[in-house]
């Protein structure tokens, strides 16, 4: 049967939103498994913009989470606070600071991060369905927050202190490779490193495509 996957954004680029190639591949490899695919993103404002040609904050400038998904989606997304976890068979987070400045503060806040509240509601609704639930790059730090009490098994590849956070807030770090993901088959939690290691696309597009066929297997 086909899966219906919620695929959740935090922008568009890499420094101040979701990670467009992270998310490319994710639709990539979903799209080739033969899964529906719905993105979701808060309707918010962003942290901040960054200047993705210079690197420099623009603080002038002021755009919304929703609106600069919609670009990686070509307009097909949906206000997160819509989500019904009785409707989706997965969820999966691609990674990008949006995930550590827009789904929650961890690029502020550290280990004492909070998670923005429509994503936080709509990653408890879906495990309490007993449904799977990837995370990509820095976004097992927001798995890590959410579902520290359960000792969940995650990686963000081999960062010491982002690492000290996860294993800080009660999940169990692993160091992977950016090819390779953490399956958590129990708590049905799967993670993979992506451009937390990798430096090219042909170095994190297995790691992603292996997220993806877990988390499809296990739904």
């Amino acid at each position: 049967m086909m899966k219906k996957v919620a695929v959740i954004l935090s922008g568009c680029g890499v420094y101040d939103g979701t990670e467009i190639h992270e998310a490319v591949l994710t639709l990539l490899a979903l799209d080739q498994a033969g899964a529906t695919v719905q993105c979701f993103a808060p309707d918010i404002a962003q942290h901040h913009v960054i200047n993705h040609l210079t690197g420099e904050v623009s603080s002038a400038e002021t755009r919304n989470v929703l609106v600069e998904s919609a670009r990686i989606a070509r307009g097909k997304v949906l206000p997160l606070s819509e989500f019904d976890a009785k409707s989706f068979d997965a969820v999966i987070l691609p990674g990008g600071f949006g995930a550590a400045k827009n789904l929650s503060d961890f690029a502020t806040a550290g280990p004492d991060l909070q998670v923005e509240p429509s994503l936080a509601a709509a990653l408890q609704a879906t495990h309490a369905e007993e449904k799977p639930i990837g995370f990509i790059c820095i976004s097992p730090v927001i798995a890590a927050k959410i579902f520290g009490p359960i000792g969940p098994k995650l990686t963000i590849g081999n960062d010491p202190a982002v690492a000290h956070t996860v294993n800080t807030l009660g999940a169990q770090h692993q160091d992977c490779l950016a090819g390779n993901i953490c399956a958590d088959t129990h708590c049905k939690i799967f993670s993979t490193p992506a451009y937390m290691l990798g430096a090219s696309l042909k170095d994190i597009a297995p790691g992603i495509s292996q997220l993806v066929q877990a988390v499809l297997s296990a739904a």
